[in-house]
């Protein structure tokens, strides 16, 4: 066994810009690498981070020093075991695939309607900010459960908790932001907590003051706020990157129009090929041997499953966007106990509603030639700009 080698040449800002570079030299250096822009040990093989997730005993979510303890408290994702899986179930009901298609898609397609309706006649518009952040903030809106909130704070406010828990650069304005943010959604949350008290609803906070026994107030802001975190930026990343990865492959979006039966599949390989989530925190817990390194006991460690995602040794040419690549399960969506509670939501929302709805109502939808998409981040990644034109 070897020592945890070291990449030290690489800046933050070129993770921000492109990280796939610096995954691949990361991958091809070792199972872990100190990459220390980011101030932290990457495991970036998909093999290895499938290991790590069937292993809790070894490899713990249960962090202390986590950012995401520190900016949003103690969420079920930092926890293991029975406590685990008591928060999961207690947020579970709102995210039964039954509510999700009887409920909340009916829901979801009326926002994406209006939300087009005013598109319609503009011929064209920067889909991040008229199209795929409302839609996403609106929709998780209606989902938790909150009344009389701008979509546009809501979306302020998930930014800034990303932000806050990616923050490996201990910038302290970047602080500042996630804790103002984090006491704005504390009294959303007292705003409406009696109402879902007094009337039970599909909604994640009815669920949660609902739950047997019920969630206690600080589980419920902390819960609240990784929600509104990962359940934001998520589906409203992946609606940005499928449309981006048809409209810059004609032959493929021509398919996909053509045989409506494959819009499941290009949805998965969107989230493969830009994961949304790209990377999360584990703690060793006791020394072990990760493919031939040794990892102490203690070790903080961030699984980047946005470059597992594209790990030449699973995926053929991994860096394209191929819907018709062999099938192969990727981690977009995590793994084992941890894999996403609202894995489903974002399937309904992003794959069979928003971007098929889309591409049906803005003929001949296209890129902008004169102003580029902009694809940004790596523990969280996704288009921050996606300007297009369609025949209004």
């Amino acid at each position: 066994m070897s020592a945890v080698p070291a990449i030290a040449d690489v800046s933050y800002d070129a993770l921000l810009e492109d990280p796939y570079p610096i995954f691949r030299r990361v991958r091809d250096t070792a199972p872990a690498v100190f990459v220390a822009a980011a101030n932290l040990t990457l495991v970036t093989r998909f093999d290895d981070i499938m290991r790590i997730e069937r292993d809790s005993a070894t490899y713990s979510s249960v962090n202390p020093a986590s950012l995401v303890n520190k900016v949003m408290g103690p969420t079920f994702m930092r926890k293991d075991g029975a406590e685990h899986a008591a928060g999961r179930k207690a947020v579970e009901p709102a995210f039964r695939p039954g509510i999700i298609k009887e409920h909340w898609a009916p829901k979801f397609a009326a926002i994406c309607e209006r939300l087009i309706d005013k598109l319609v006649e503009a011929g064209e518009a920067d889909l991040y900010s008229a199209l795929a952040a409302p839609m996403a903030s609106l929709s998780l809106m209606e989902m938790i459960g909150f009344k009389e909130i701008a979509w546009e704070t809501l979306a302020l406010w998930s930014q800034s908790l990303i932000d806050g828990a990616g923050n490996y650069s201990r910038d302290a304005e970047i602080d500042r932001k996630a804790m103002e943010a984090g006491a704005g959604i504390d009294t959303a949350i007292e705003a409406v907590l009696d109402h879902h008290r007094a009337h039970s609803n599909p909604s994640i906070l009815s669920a949660m003051v609902h739950a047997d026994p019920p969630m206690p107030i600080e589980e419920i802001r902390a819960n609240i706020k990784v929600i509104i975190g990962g359940g934001l930026n998520e589906p409203r990343d992946a609606i940005l990157t499928l449309t981006l990865g048809l409209l810059a492959d004609p032959d493929q979006k021509e398919s996909v129009l053509a045989k409506p039966e494959l819009w499941p599949t290009a949805f998965e390989e969107a989230v493969r090929w830009i994961s949304p989530i790209g990377m999360y925190p584990r703690r060793v817990a006791r020394e072990v041997d990760l493919s031939g390194v040794t990892l102490p006991e203690g070790l903080q460690i961030g699984l980047c499953v946005g470059a597992a995602n594209r790990d030449d040794r699973r995926f053929a040419d991994p860096d394209r966007f191929d819907i018709f690549r062999a099938k192969q399960s990727h981690l977009a969506f995590g793994a084992g106990p941890h894999f996403c509670a609202g894995t489903w939501v974002s399937r309904q929302t992003v794959g069979r509603i928003m971007v098929p709805m889309l591409f049906e109502r803005l003929a001949n939808l296209r890129l902008r030639d004169d102003t580029p998409p902009l694809v940004r981040g790596w523990v969280f990644r996704g288009p921050i700009s996606l300007p297009v034109r369609w025949d209004a």
